[in-house]
C-alpha cells in the first residue's frame, strides 16, 4: 500500500465525517460538541455607583483634603520659556526631511514639557484654593516656632549617617591634599628643570662669547662684567638668606670639642672653691656642729611637740 493511497483514504474519511456532522447524523459519545458562551460586558452604572457609595469614607473635608479645581494661570516667564523652546525645537528639526511641516502640538518633546507644566499648574491651583479654604475654616497653615516633631529615624541611624558623611568628607579632603602635593611636586620639578636649562644656556652663551674673543671677533670683555654683576646679585641674595637663618637658628659655629680645655682656661683658677670635708675642724664644720642640737635634745623637743 503506497503513501498516496493512504493519504487519499484519510482525506475521504475526513470529508465523510464533515458531511455527517453537517447533516446531524453524528450522535453524542466519543465526539462531543462544546459550545463557547460569549461573555457580554455591560456598563452597569447603577451598580458601580452603589459600590462606590459603599467604599466611600464619610469623613469631613479636613480629614480628606480633596480638591477639584482649575489649573493656576500660566506665569509670563514660563510662557516665554515655552515659546523659546518651540522656536529652538523648530530650528533643530528644520533640516529633517521626514517632517516636511513642523507642528509643535505633535512634537513629543514639547508635549512632555507641557504635560509637566500642567501638573505644576494643577498643584499650584490646588494649593491656592486649599490655603484659602483652610483659612476660612480658621485652621492654622504655618507650623509654630516652638513645634518639634519627632524624627522618623533614630539617633543611632543618624549617627551612622553622620559618620558616613564625615568619612566621605575626610576622603575628599585627603584626595584633594594628595592632588595638591602632586601638583606642587610637578611645579617644583618643572621649575628645577627650567633653572637647569637656563644655567646651561648661560654657560653655553659664555663659552660662545669666549670663543669670539679668542678668535678676535670681539674686543671687549663686557660679558664678564655682566656675569660678575649676576654673581654679585646672587651672592647678596644668599647673604640675605643666611642672615635670616642666623637670626632664626643662631650663628652656628664649631660644635665639636667646644668644651675642651685650653691653656688659658687651665691657668684660670678664679672660680676654684675648696671642697668641704664633713667632720673637719674647719670654720664651716664648727658652725654646723655648734648650731645643730644633740640627739637627746632633739628627742626631747620631738616629745614636747
Amino acid at each position: 500500500m503506497s503513501s498516496s493511497e493512504s493519504d487519499s483514504e484519510a482525506h475521504s474519511s475526513d470529508e465523510e465525517l464533515q458531511e455527517a456532522f453537517a447533516k446531524g447524523l453524528l450522535k453524542p459519545g466519543l465526539n462531543s460538541v462544546i459550545e463557547i458562551e460569549k461573555s457580554e460586558h455591560k456598563n452597569n452604572v447603577k451598580l458601580m455607583k452603589e459600590k462606590l457609595n459603599q467604599m466611600a469614607l464619610k469623613l469631613p473635608w479636613v480629614e480628606r483634603l480633596d480638591l477639584i479645581n482649575a489649573p493656576a494661570p500660566l506665569a509670563p516667564e514660563l510662557a516665554l520659556q515655552m515659546q523659546e523652546q518651540e522656536i529652538r525645537r523648530a530650528k533643530q528639526l528644520k533640516g529633517n526631511k521626514k517632517l516636511p511641516q513642523y507642528n509643535p502640538s505633535e512634537d513629543p518633546v514639547l508635549n512632555d514639557f507641557r504635560r509637566e507644566t500642567m501638573f505644576h499648574r494643577q498643584a499650584q491651583g490646588a494649593v491656592i484654593d486649599g490655603i484659602a479654604r483652610l483659612k476660612k475654616l480658621g485652621l492654622p497653615t504655618i507650623r509654630p516656632d516652638d513645634y518639634f516633631a519627632e524624627m522618623v529615624k533614630t539617633d543611632d541611624h543618624m549617627q551612622k549617617v553622620r559618620e558616613n558623611l564625615m568619612k566621605k568628607q575626610f576622603e575628599t579632603q585627603r584626595s584633594e591634599k594628595v592632588r595638591q602635593l602632586r601638583t606642587q611636586a610637578k611645579v617644583g620639578k618643572q621649575m628645577q628643570i627650567e633653572a637647569t636649562l637656563k644655567k646651561h644656556a648661560e654657560k653655553r652663551q659664555m663659552l660662545e662669547e669666549i670663543k669670539k674673543y679668542r678668535k678676535g671677533k670681539r674686543q671687549d670683555l663686557n660679558f664678564l662684567d655682566d656675569k660678575k654683576t649676576s654673581h654679585k646679585s646672587l651672592k647678596k641674595k644668599s647673604e640675605a638668606k643666611m642672615k635670616i637663618k642666623n637670626k632664626k637658628f643662631g650663628f652656628g659655629g664649631k660644635k665639636k670639642d667646644s668644651k675642651r680645655n685650653t691653656k688659658a682656661s687651665s691657668a684660670d683658677v678664679s672660680e676654684y672653691r675648696r671642697p668641704f670635708k664633713p667632720g673637719g675642724k674647719g670654720k664651716r664644720g664648727s658652725q654646723t656642729q655648734g648650731n645643730r642640737p644633740g640627739k637627746n635634745r632633739r628627742q626631747k623637743i620631738k616629745n614636747k611637740k
